[in-house]
C-alpha cells in the first residue's frame, strides 16, 4: 500500500464557505464598533449639554465675576466698570451690603452686571484694631459668586469696583491653564514692604485674581468654617489666601494682574511693563491721569480706544535705534513713545521710570519696589522726548496708531528729537498663541526712512529667529 493511502484525506471546505464566514465576522465587528460609537457620542452629548464641551477655546461665556462694592463707593466706581462690562457676554454680580436708590437705578439700560446684595456676616468675628469690617463681607463675594451657580463656569473672577480689567486678555490669559485642575492666578502688590506683611504667596484683591471652577465649588463648601479661623487677619484677600493655603493650593503669578499700590504719575510703570497682556488696573483714583490734561475717567477712556483696537498689544514695549541721528526709541504701544537724543543700552531703557511716589509714607521698606527702578534725569532737557497717544485706526492690512509730542519747556538743537511734533507707528493686530503665551519674546521695530522733519516712522514686526536688539 502507498503511503499516501494510509493518510487520512484532508477535510475540503468550498471556497464560498470560507467567504461566507468571513463576510459574517467582518459583520459582526461593523455591528460592534457602531454600536461603542453611538454610546460614545451619545455620553459625550450628555456631557456637552450639561457642562460644556471641555476642548472648545475659553471665552468671557465661561467666566463668572464677582465685583466687591458698596453703596457708598458705587455711585463713582461704576463708571469704571462700564469701560470693560460687557452685558451680551458676561455673567456676575457687584456686591453691595444694602439696596439703595442708586443700587435699583443704576444698571443705565443694561450697560452694568445686576447687583447683589451681600449675606449678614455679623455672626463672623473681626478683631483687626482699626481694620474694615467689610473685609469678611468682601472675602465672601468668593462664596456668594459660587452660589450663583451658573452653568458651563470654567474660571470665577474676583476683583473690586476701582479695578479695570481688559477682558480680551483675561481670556488669552486664563487660556494657557487647564481649568479642570486646581489654579489660583493673580499677583501680589509692587512695594516690597506689602508682600512682606501679607504674603508673597497672596493674590492682591484689588488688582483681580481667578479662581478654576473645580476649586471655588470646593473651597465655598469649607469658606465659612475656614474664615472663622482668622479674625485677626486685615483685609478680604488675605482670608482667601489663608482658605486657598488650607486646600494646599498656591499662587500661580501672572504679571499682567496689577494692585498699582503706588501714588502720582505711573508713566515709569506703564511704559515698562512685562512681556505679558495686561488684564488689570487698580487704584487710578489714587494716581494722575495717564494722559496729560485731562480728567481720570477721559484718560482711561482714551486709553481704551487702543485695547479696543489692538489689546494684547497694548503696553507692549518694543526698542529700535536710529542710524541716522543716533537715537533710541521706545514704544510702550497704544500709551507713549520716548525718544532719547542719544544712543541708550537696552538694558538701561527697560527698567521701571520712577515717576511716581510711594503708596504710604515712611522710610526704609515702604520705598522698596518689587522691580528694577530707574531715576529720572533731574533736567528735563536730558530726559527723552515724550508723545503721548492721539488716536489709533485699522486699515485691512495694518494698525496705525499717532503719538504727539509733549510740551516741555527746556532748549533744543538741530539734531534733536524735540523737533519731532508726531509719531507714527505701523502694526499688525497682535494674536499670541500659546506657545508664545509661555515663552513670550519682545518684538522688533524698524525706523523707516524719514518723510518729513517732523514726523517719524516707525513700522513694529516680528523679530527674526537670530535677530538682536541692540546699540549701533
Amino acid at each position: 500500500m502507498k503511503l499516501r493511502q494510509l493518510l487520512p484525506e484532508k477535510p475540503h471546505f468550498p471556497s464560498r464557505f470560507i467567504h461566507l464566514v468571513m463576510v459574517s465576522f467582518s459583520a459582526c465587528i461593523i455591528c460592534l464598533l457602531v454600536s461603542l460609537f453611538l454610546v460614545g457620542t451619545s455620553r459625550l452629548a450628555h456631557i456637552n449639554s450639561s457642562s460644556g464641551n471641555v476642548r472648545a477655546p475659553t471665552t468671557l461665556n465661561h467666566i463668572v465675576f464677582g465685583i466687591a462694592s458698596s453703596k457708598i463707593s458705587w455711585p463713582n466706581r461704576k463708571e469704571y466698570v462700564k469701560l470693560w462690562w460687557k452685558p451680551d457676554h458676561m455673567r456676575g454680580c457687584v456686591f453691595l451690603e444694602s439696596m439703595v436708590e442708586e443700587a435699583n437705578s443704576y444698571n443705565d439700560s443694561g450697560s452694568l452686571p445686576p447687583a447683589c446684595i451681600s449675606e449678614d456676616t455679623s455672626r463672623f468675628r473681626y478683631t483687626y484694631r482699626n481694620g474694615p469690617r467689610s473685609a469678611i463681607r468682601v472675602a465672601r463675594v468668593v462664596f456668594e459668586t459660587v452660589a450663583l451657580n451658573h452653568s458651563d463656569v470654567r474660571w470665577f473672577v474676583f476683583g473690586d469696583d476701582d479695578t479695570v480689567f481688559l477682558p480680551e486678555n483675561l481670556v488669552k490669559t486664563l487660556s494657557k491653564y487647564d481649568h479642570e485642575l486646581w489654579y489660583y492666578i493673580g499677583s501680589n502688590s509692587e512695594i516690597y514692604g506689602q508682600n512682606r506683611e501679607f504674603g508673597f504667596e497672596m493674590a492682591f484683591g484689588g488688582g483681580g485674581f481667578a479662581i478654576s471652577y473645580p476649586l471655588a465649588k470646593v473651597l465655598a463648601k469649607v469658606f465659612d468654617a475656614c474664615i472663622e479661623r482668622y479674625p485677626h487677619l486685615y483685609g478680604s484677600d488675605s482670608r482667601i489666601y489663608s482658605c486657598l493655603a488650607e486646600l494646599g493650593v498656591g499662587l500661580t503669578h501672572e504679571p499682567g494682574f496689577h494692585q498699582v499700590d503706588i501714588r502720582g504719575d505711573p508713566f515709569g510703570l506703564l511704559t515698562s511693563h512685562p512681556l505679558a497682556p495686561l488684564v488689570s488696573l487698580h487704584h487710578l483714583d489714587h494716581l494722575d491721569p495717564i494722559f496729560p490734561n485731562t480728567t481720570t475717567m477721559n484718560s482711561i477712556e482714551h486709553f481704551f480706544k487702543a485695547v479696543n483696537i489692538d489689546s494684547q498689544r497694548v503696553l507692549q514695549k518694543t526698542v529700535c535705534y536710529d542710524r541716522w541721528f543716533g537715537w533710541t526709541i521706545s514704544v510702550s504701544w497704544g500709551y507713549a513713545v520716548e525718544v532719547y537724543g542719544n544712543h541708550v543700552f537696552l538694558p538701561d531703557v527697560l527698567p521701571v521710570q520712577q515717576t511716581f511716589r510711594q503708596w504710604k509714607r515712611g522710610d526704609g521698606l515702604a520705598g522698596v519696589y518689587t522691580f528694577n527702578t530707574r531715576e529720572p534725569h533731574p533736567d528735563l532737557c536730558r530726559r527723552p522726548t515724550i508723545f503721548f497717544l492721539d488716536h489709533v485706526s485699522s486699515g485691512r492690512d495694518r494698525i496705525t496708531s499717532l503719538y504727539k509730542k509733549s510740551f516741555a519747556n527746556c532748549s533744543n538743537d538741530m539734531a534733536s528729537p524735540r523737533k519731532l511734533e508726531e509719531m507714527k507707528v505701523y502694526s499688525q493686530k497682535l494674536d499670541l498663541s500659546e506657545k508664545q503665551l509661555r515663552a513670550p519674546r519682545r518684538q522688533c521695530c524698524d525706523v523707516l526712512p524719514p518723510s518729513s522733519g517732523k514726523v517719524m516712522e516707525i513700522a513694529i514686526r516680528e523679530c527674526k529667529e537670530e535677530e538682536r536688539v541692540y546699540m549701533h
